[in-house]
């Protein structure tokens, strides 16, 4: 079961970050897999690790791609990335907390989250940072 899809306006230019991004949207997608079928709770929280972890080295690089570009949005852009991290530590709370309420809350707020990043911050960096 899917709940993102890799759209050609995601991409920003850059094919490893590109390429991350698809590994992202595939890694939430498996997350999203797991959450509905309501796999063993510990499983999706050691899951939640590894994409927080994941994210979290995608957007080191992302941010040093944009820091030597020269990127005219970088510091709004890497406040949104902390926002981000900060989140997703929340959603592992919520989760951690309560399981049973946290299945449902966490496929939704991974959706809005993601597509909501790509869709304006990542929009932006569209064609800046590299040749398509």
């Amino acid at each position: 079961m899917k709940l993102l899809d890799w759209k050609s306006q995601y991409s920003v230019g850059v094919e490893s970050v590109d390429f991350e991004h698809r590994q992202m949207i595939d890694l939430i997608n498996e997350l999203y897999t797991e959450l509905s079928e309501r796999r063993d709770p510990d499983s999706i929280e050691q899951f939640l690790g590894d994409i927080h972890s994941a994210i979290s080295m995608h957007f080191a690089l992302e941010e040093r791609i944009m820091q030597e570009a020269g990127y005219e949005e970088f510091s709004a852009h890497k406040e949104d990335h902390e926002d981000l991290l900060d989140q997703i530590r929340n959603m592992m709370d919520v989760f951690a907390d309560d399981t049973e309420a946290g299945f449902p809350e966490l496929g939704k707020r991974l959706s809005d989250w993601f597509g909501a990043h790509f869709s304006t911050f990542d929009a932006r960096l569209h064609g800046k940072l590299g040749a398509h």
